[in-house]
């Protein structure tokens, strides 16, 4: 491999930050250049080294804090950051993403996680560990359980659709239920048209992939 790549350690707990050096340490290609345990420190070091990549815990009150990303980027916006922090405050971690940390790891990750994360940071990619990577995923495409459910039907319309499910004609939930056949197709007719629907198949279809009703084992 060519030129090393020249990280730096940020973090205010001394063993953590110990331990990380060490875990670099194991890669060749790698090189510690500094450590810092608080922001007027690391600023100083970034300024000094000009380092790669910055390897910080923003999660720390009075040491660290949301804010250090962006003023990394302040002053060098070259230099990629590596998170590795037990932060599980959702708009936290969003903050910094936008702020622009390239990748994200837990404190629960293990040394070759942290090494591969380096290693895909240096190489302008991002990293993230499966935690990260699924509020990623939360946020860029939300719940759309909300949008999916359909309008809400009456008790009568839930119990005709029910009926209607497991196979039983209009003549059958009409005597059922003691009312007109009539007034059956009128109630089918209003929950097609609640669930935007053509057809009493579609809508057994649409009931039961939504949870609308529950079939009963045979």
């Amino acid at each position: 491999m060519g030129d090393k790549v020249r990280v730096v350690v940020a973090d205010a707990q001394v063993l953590c930050r110990v331990g990380l050096v060490e875990v670099l340490k194991e890669a060749e290609e790698i090189e510690v250049v500094g450590e810092a345990g608080d922001g007027e420190s690391l600023l100083e070091a970034i300024s000094m080294e000009h380092p790669d990549i910055v390897i910080i815990d923003y999660n720390q009150p009075g040491y660290f804090d949301s804010k250090i990303a962006g003023q990394i980027k302040g002053i060098a916006p070259d230099t990629d950051i590596l998170v590795i922090s037990s932060d599980d405050r959702k708009e936290r971690i969003y903050q910094v993403l936008e702020d622009g940390v390239n990748s994200f790891l837990t404190k629960q990750c293990d040394e070759v996680e942290i090494l591969e994360a380096v290693r895909a940071t240096a190489k302008g990619d991002k990293f993230y560990c499966h935690k990260i990577l699924d509020l990623i995923i939360e946020r860029s495409f939300p719940s759309k359980s909300e949008n999916c459910t359909a309008t809400p039907l009456s008790p009568r319309e839930k119990e005709i659709l029910t009926l209607v499910a497991k196979g039983k004609i209009a003549k059958e939930i009409a005597a059922e239920l003691h009312i007109s056949p009539h007034t059956i197709y009128t109630h089918r007719k209003n929950i097609l048209k609640k669930l935007k629907l053509t057809s009493p198949t579609e809508m057994i279809v649409y009931a039961l992939e939504h949870g609308l009703i529950e079939l009963d084992t045979p």
